[in-house]
């Protein structure tokens, strides 16, 4: 876990939808409990405010940092995978969005570009230069910034015999190691006691490491997979512990964090 996945989730619990400015002391402080070393909590706050996802504010010699709209879409995105999509995608329409590209070997960077992009879209290679990922998915985005349009075809389809939905999955998809995946995070988290020194370090980490596992996830049929799927059992662990942690890790932040209130946009 990265300084800068861990403060996107501190940022996530305790700034988002907040109208406040958090002391710089004080997440040293809070990352301090995961082995964060004040130098790199510092390193990461001035990274991230060169990137626009943070902005700086000074009351009197203290400097605060709070959200920028930037920021905010993109920790409004990790809540929408945490709590609205989830791990388990059980409202599949039976299509697929299908990626066809073709780039010259001359153009080796950005076709590496397009697949990394892909790939982290929740797309996998059904064959060479055709990617695919379950239900509708807008790739708008991806296509456009490298500005690959005239290279990429998007559709959506249903696969037709002699295909079958699940060998799909199995070809594009590495199942085993998604699933892998899951079993280390239930390996983690059953005994979460040794996770940190206290509960608010426990979060942090738990918030982080589960977002970074469903970003991961290409979020595949539950019908084309396993009836023991690990996501489901390890989905039901994150939601008791982080609901058992708004209880107890509160009070442990409200008396590390400062914050000052910030006008709205």
């Amino acid at each position: 876990m990265t300084p800068q996945s861990l403060m996107l989730n501190f940022l996530g619990l305790y700034v988002f939808d907040r109208g406040i400015a958090v002391y710089s002391g004080s997440v040293i402080d809070v990352f301090g409990r995961v082995d964060v070393s004040e130098d790199a909590v510092r390193s990461t706050l001035t990274r991230m405010t060169s990137r626009g996802l943070l902005a700086k504010h000074r009351n009197g010699r203290k400097v605060y940092f709070g959200l920028t709209s930037r920021a905010t879409d993109v920790l409004r995105d990790g809540e929408r995978r945490i709590w609205q999509k989830g791990a388990v995608n059980r409202d599949w329409d039976g299509t697929w969005t299908l990626v066809g590209f073709s780039l010259p070997e001359g153009r080796r960077g950005e076709r590496h570009d397009l697949r990394s992009r892909l790939q982290w879209a929740g797309f996998g290679p059904v064959q060479n230069g055709l990617w695919i990922a379950p239900g509708t998915r807008d790739v708008t985005e991806v296509v456009d910034s490298l500005d690959l349009a005239e290279n990429v075809t998007v559709f959506t389809a249903q696969h037709a015999k002699p295909t079958e939905a699940a060998d799909l999955a199995r070809r594009a998809f590495d199942t085993d190691a998604i699933a892998a995946r899951y079993q280390d995070f239930l390996a983690r988290w059953r005994d979460p006691s040794e996770a940190g020194p206290d509960d608010l370090a426990r979060q942090l980490l738990l918030h982080a490491d589960w977002l970074d596992l469903v970003r991961q996830d290409p979020h595949l049929p539950a019908e084309l997979l396993a009836r023991d799927w690990p996501a489901i059992e390890a989905e039901q662990l994150f939601q008791s512990l982080a609901t058992r942690y708004v209880t107890t890790a509160t009070p442990l932040a409200e008396a590390a964090i400062e914050s000052i209130e910030i006008p709205a946009g």
